[in-house]
């Protein structure tokens, strides 16, 4: 073909009755060659939408044949059956039926297989797995499955029977993936070594599950086998049992993102409308104000007629909404390994809550302090390496310039106040009131201030040190009258942790033969400065779930982060529809 184009692009133009000459000399052989590729390469039929055949031993010859001309059809069109079936899971389709020598997976003649009637239960029922049932062509195969069993004129459609089966098992494959990996994207914290999954991983297990005939566990053996995952799977099965179903306008608040604040108004609007708290959708400002108020009433919440972020979440607060959020959260264990070490220490950031595991034994609970919104505490996975009793604070050169600073130039006794001391390069002390605080920046600070050690250190009396890149450890605080309050996101990203004392004694108590029961407390007591190694490493991790089951009933933590409002939006926005129990 690009011969001929290159043979057209360089004809010499000489005169008119010349060119129509070469020109029919040229074109003809170009028409006919592209005539040849279109012959050779011809588009794939559209399927048909009915075949309903005549001799019942011919259904599965021509179930197999429109199964090869709709998959043919969809692998040209993006996974597109028709203009409302899309298959999901194209390449990992196409390579089961390419190694099939009978297309036909899921039924035989006028029959479905017990495996799919196994399957199609399994996606009605795919709520207690926190998967959503229309993920996985519901709305399509219950009707058609009702139809294939009941109408005989229906039994004999080949197209049908195709569709069905493609249909089958894109759900199938696609219930693998959602079980085996979830649905969030890979993090910087997602462990799992598969978090890709291969054509083959999943037509060996679809004809693993073919061959046994046993779909339930095949599919319940691909879950997380975390002791919370199974506690949280479990508790939402009474959740989904016992849900309203109704489904509400969601309001997406203006936390960060840019919103178009009449379409918010409109649909705050319709949420009270919903909620009984409005008689009419168009309802005027002073009338609005007054619905929110009321509602504010009503939920103990501030009474300013504002509808603030509390608001917001309070009447996204639905269990639909709560549905989501599990969803979310049994998706994050799905990014975890497949095992667990032995021994390891466990923070749940909005949970304000360290726990520490040995041998699926708790043995250690604290409530801990963690970042605020705007000084995040970082998640990650890293190992404790020591603790360091009566530490000596460096202060970061974030928190100097944010809020220490302002406050030495007000005022340079400040820094005696905070027990401060300025060190240069050298670790020389020197004399803050001989500085010129008002003449250093960012760009011009050639010191440090550190923080004496003792009780009134701000790191407390002991510090763990874990490797990051965050430079954030745990630690004790010379504020621990703030473990009493309920919303504990209030360091600088470092993690205070209330049973700092029984944490140590953990991590040395296999090394008695350094550090004799007694040597930590006299430490302690002696004020004495020590660096502690202990020959058992400890996994820490640093995660962040709002939702969890504790004796059976599940929990909710506040979003401090807005870590779920950014996975709904990413990935569950459209997840709306749930199946009618």
């Amino acid at each position: 073909m690009q011969s001929m184009i290159n043979l057209i692009r360089f004809i010499p133009f000489d005169s008119p009755s010349q060119l129509m000459k070469r020109y029919r000399l040229c074109i003809c052989p170009v028409i006919f060659l592209v005539f040849l590729l279109v012959a050779c390469n011809p588009a794939p039929h559209e399927p048909k939408a009915a075949e309903i055949v005549r001799e019942p031993e011919n259904l599965n010859k021509k179930t197999n044949e429109n199964i090869i001309v709709t998959l043919a059809y969809a692998s040209e069109n993006g996974g597109k059956l028709n203009d409302s079936i899309t298959l999901n899971m194209l390449p990992a389709v196409s390579a089961w039926y390419n190694g099939l020598d009978s297309q036909r997976t899921w039924s035989n003649q006028k029959q479905w297989l017990p495996i799919a009637d196994s399957l199609l239960g399994f996606i009605h029922y795919s709520e207690y797995y926190g998967l959503f049932p229309s993920d996985y062509h519901f709305s399509n195969l219950a009707p058609v499955f009702r139809k294939l069993q009941a109408d005989s004129t229906a039994m004999m459609d080949a197209a049908m029977w195709a569709r069905a089966d493609l249909l089958l098992t894109d759900a199938f494959l696609q219930i693998t993936k959602d079980l085996r990996i979830g649905r969030l994207g890979r993090d910087s914290v997602t462990l799992r070594k598969d978090s890709v999954l291969t054509d083959s991983f999943y037509t060996s297990l679809l004809k693993k599950v073919q061959e046994k005939g046993e779909l339930v566990a095949g599919l319940e053996a691909l879950e997380p086998q975390q002791k919370g995952y199974r506690e949280l799977r479990y508790a939402l099965r009474h959740f989904v049992d016992t849900m309203n179903r109704t489904r509400y306008t969601y309001l997406s608040y203006p936390y960060s993102d840019p919103v178009d604040s009449a379409a918010f108004v409109n649909d705050l609007k319709t949420r009270l409308y919903e909620a009984g708290y409005l008689e009419d959708q168009n309802a005027d400002a002073a009338t609005l104000k007054s619905a929110v108020k009321a509602y504010q009433k009503d939920h103990d919440l501030q009474t300013d007629g504002v509808a603030g972020p509390q608001v917001v979440r309070s009447l996204n607060n639905t269990d639909l909404e709560k549905y989501k959020i599990i969803a979310i959260n049994l998706d994050r264990f799905k990014q975890l390994p497949d095992t667990m070490p032995q021994r390891y220490l466990w923070i749940n950031v909005p949970a304000f809550r360290l726990n520490l595991w040995d041998n699926d034994t708790m043995r250690l609970e604290s409530k801990i302090i963690v970042g605020q919104p705007q000084t995040r505490t970082p998640l990650l996975t890293s190992t404790l390496t020591n603790f360091i009793i009566f530490p000596q604070w460096t202060v970061p050169y974030s928190i100097i310039f944010k809020e220490m600073l302002p406050r030495i130039r007000d005022n340079v006794a400040y820094l005696e106040k905070e027990n401060l001391m300025v060190v240069d390069k050298n670790d020389s002390i020197i004399d803050p009131h001989l500085i010129n605080w008002f003449k250093l920046n960012k760009n011009n600070f050639p010191y440090l201030l550190k923080q004496r050690e003792g009780d009134d250190n701000s790191l407390g009396v002991i510090k763990f040190n874990f490797r990051n890149k965050y430079s954030v450890y745990l630690h004790d605080t010379n504020a621990r009258w703030l473990f009493s309050k309920s919303n504990r996101a209030l360091s600088h990203g470092c993690i205070r942790v209330q049973q700092w004392n029984k944490l140590s004694k953990y991590l040395v108590e296999e090394d008695t033969l350094r550090y004799r029961p007694d040597t930590l407390a006299a430490w302690m007591k002696r004020k004495e400065k020590h660096t502690v190694n202990f020959s058992k490493k400890l996994p820490i991790f640093i995660r962040y779930f709002t939702s969890e089951a504790v004796d059976g009933r599940l929990v909710f933590y506040d979003d401090i982060y807005a870590e779920d409002r950014l996975a709904r939006k990413n990935w569950f926005s459209k997840r709306n529809n749930l199946a009618t129990f």
